[in-house]
C-alpha cells in the first residue's frame, strides 16, 4: 500500500514533489496502512519530458554503468550522493523508499564500455542487443550466458541497498517473460544484504502458469498493461482478478496496477492534468475491486491535489479490512452482476458489482453469497448503513430468486456501482 509518481508525474517527477506526496502520506494515509513512496521511471534522464521518451537521452551514470539520479530534479542527489538522502528523509517520516527500474544495462553504458564492479568484464561484453525492451529505448537486455551479466546485477543492486531502497518496481519482466532476467535479479536482490519487496510489470497477457515462478522471484506481479481512469480499464480486470486473486497470499501479490485517482496527468505519459474522469460509482468499484481481491493498493494520483473525497476513497478502514480476509473470490457472474465473497473469522463480506449501464436492483440469497441462511446484521460499508434483510419462508417468496429456508438481501447497484457488504452475527 503507497503512491507511485507515474500517474502524475510519469517520467518527470522531482525530489519536491515526492517529498510533499510523502508527506501528505505520513500525515493523512500511513494511519490507514499506506507506508511506500515510489520514485518511477526516468529519474536518471535529465531531458526527461511528459508523454514520452527521448532516445539518445544522456542519462546519468556512475563510472561501473549504473543509473544514478539527475541531480537536477534530484537535488539531494549531487555529487554522487544517489538516492540516499531522499531516502533517509522518507524514512524519517516512517515511510518505506522505492524506485522504478528497468532490466537490463542501459545502452549508454555499452556505448561507453564501462567496466562492470569487480570483473575484467564490460557493459558491452554482458548485454545482449537482441532481448530490447519494444517501448523504452534505454536499455539492452542481459546476457545471462555470460557471468558478468550476473555480477552487474548484483553491482546494481548493492547500490540501491546502499541507498536504503526497500522497494523495487522492476520493469519489462512480464511481456515477454523474461525467466532468465527474473532469476537473476532475485538473486542479486536476495545477496544485497537488504531486505527489498519486488514487484514485477508490466503483467499483459500474463498466464496463471508462470504462478510458483513468480511466487518464488518476486513479492508482487501485474497482472494487466498500465491501467488508466477509464471504465473499460477497470472492467477488463474483473475476469483477470476471478483468475489470480485465489492465489493471493504471503507468499506473492498479484497487481491490478496503480489507482488511477485523483489530480493525474500533470506531467504524465497519457493525458494532460485532470481529476480522474472516473465516476464516483466506478471509483467505488475500483478500490472494492481491488480490496476484495487483495490486490496491492498503490495510488496513482498526486495525493496534495487531490480532492478530499479521494482520500476518503483510500481511508475507509471498514472497507480496507477486507484485504485482512481470506478466502476472497468471485462466486457469481452473469451480466450485468458480479458477485465476490471473503471472510475474516465470523465475519463474511459480499461485494455486488454491476457492469451494467443501468442501475439493478437485487434480491441476494445469503446462501449464493457464503452467508448463513439467518443473518445477524448487514453493514454496507461505504454509506455505513444497515442493509434491512428478509426471510424466506413461503414458496410464494421465491419469486424473489431467494428460495425457502434462506434470507433476501436486498441492493441497488449504480450503473458501473459497487456495494460491500459485512454481515456480523
Amino acid at each position: 500500500m503507497g503512491w507511485n509518481s507515474w500517474d502524475c508525474y510519469g517520467t518527470t517527477v522531482t525530489e519536491a514533489e515526492v517529498l510533499a506526496n510523502a508527506r501528505f502520506m505520513a500525515e493523512h494515509l500511513l494511519p490507514h496502512g499506506f507506508d511506500t513512496v515510489v520514485v518511477d521511471i526516468d529519474w536518471s534522464d535529465p531531458t526527461a519530458r511528459a508523454h514520452g521518451y527521448n532516445t539518445g537521452a544522456p542519462l546519468h551514470l556512475d563510472e561501473h554503468g549504473r543509473l544514478l539520479p539527475d541531480p537536477v530534479r534530484f537535488p539531494s542527489a549531487a555529487a554522487g550522493a544517489g538516492f540516499g538522502p531522499l531516502a533517509r528523509q522518507v524514512h524519517d517520516l516512517g515511510l518505506r523508499f522505492g524506485i522504478h527500474v528497468m532490466r537490463g544495462v542501459p545502452r549508454l553504458a555499452v556505448e561507453r564500455g564501462t567496466p562492470v564492479l569487480g570483473t575484467g568484464a564490460s557493459a558491452a561484453d554482458v548485454a545482449d542487443p537482441a532481448n530490447v525492451c519494444e517501448w523504452n529505448p534505454h536499455m539492452l537486455g542481459l546476457d545471462h550466458r555470460h557471468p558478468g551479466a550476473q555480477a552487474y546485477d548484483d553491482s546494481v543492486l548493492a547500490l540501491y541497498a546502499g541507498w536504503g531502497v526497500d522497494f523495487l518496481k522492476v520493469d519489462d519482466m512480464l511481456w515477454p517473460y523474461q525467466r532468465a532476467e527474473i532469476e537473476a535479479f532475485s538473486r542479486a536482490v536476495a545477496g544485497c544484504g537488504r531486505p527489498m519487496t519486488v514487484s514485477l510489470s508490466p503483467g499483459r497477457d500474463l498466464s496463471l502458469a508462470r504462478l510458483e515462478h513468480l511466487r518464488e522471484h518476486a513479492t508482487m506481479w501485474r497482472i494487466c498493461d498500465d491501467l488508466w481512469d477509464r471504465w473499460e480499464d477497470v472492467e477488463a480486470n474483473f475476469a483477470r482478478f476471478a483468475r489470480w486473486a485465489p492465489h493471493a497470499g504471503p507468499g506473492g501479490w498479484p497487481d491490478g496496477d496503480m489507482l488511477p485517482l485523483g489530480r493525474i496527468g500533470i506531467r504524465a505519459e497519457r493525458g494532460e492534468p485532470r481529476d480522474d474522469r472516473l465516476t464516483p460509482a466506478e471509483r467505488r468499484t475500483l478500490v472494492t475491486l481491488w480490496v476484495v481481491a487483495r490486490s496491492p493498493l498503490m495510488v496513482g494520483g498526486d495525493l496534495p491535489g487531490s480532492d478530499p473525497a479521494t482520500i476518503a476513497l483510500l481511508t475507509n478502514d471498514d472497507v480496507l479490512a477486507v484485504l485482512g480476509a481470506s478466502g476472497n473470490r468471485e462466486v457469481f457472474r452473469e451480466d450485468p452482476l458480479v458477485l465476490w465473497t471473503a471472510r475474516d473469522g465470523d465475519t463474511g463480506y459480499v461485494a455486488a458489482f454491476n457492469l451494467g449501464d443501468e442501475p439493478l436492483d437485487v434480491a441476494l440469497d445469503s446462501l449464493d453469497v457464503d452467508l448463513p441462511a439467518r443473518l445477524g446484521t448487514v453493514q454496507e460499508l461505504w454509506s455505513g448503513q444497515v442493509v434491512p434483510t428478509v426471510e424466506v419462508t413461503r414458496q410464494e417468496d421465491v419469486t424473489r430468486g431467494v428460495a425457502p429456508g434462506s434470507t433476501a438481501v436486498p441492493v441497488r447497484l449504480e450503473p458501473h456501482g459497487a456495494v460491500l457488504l459485512r454481515h456480523t452475527p
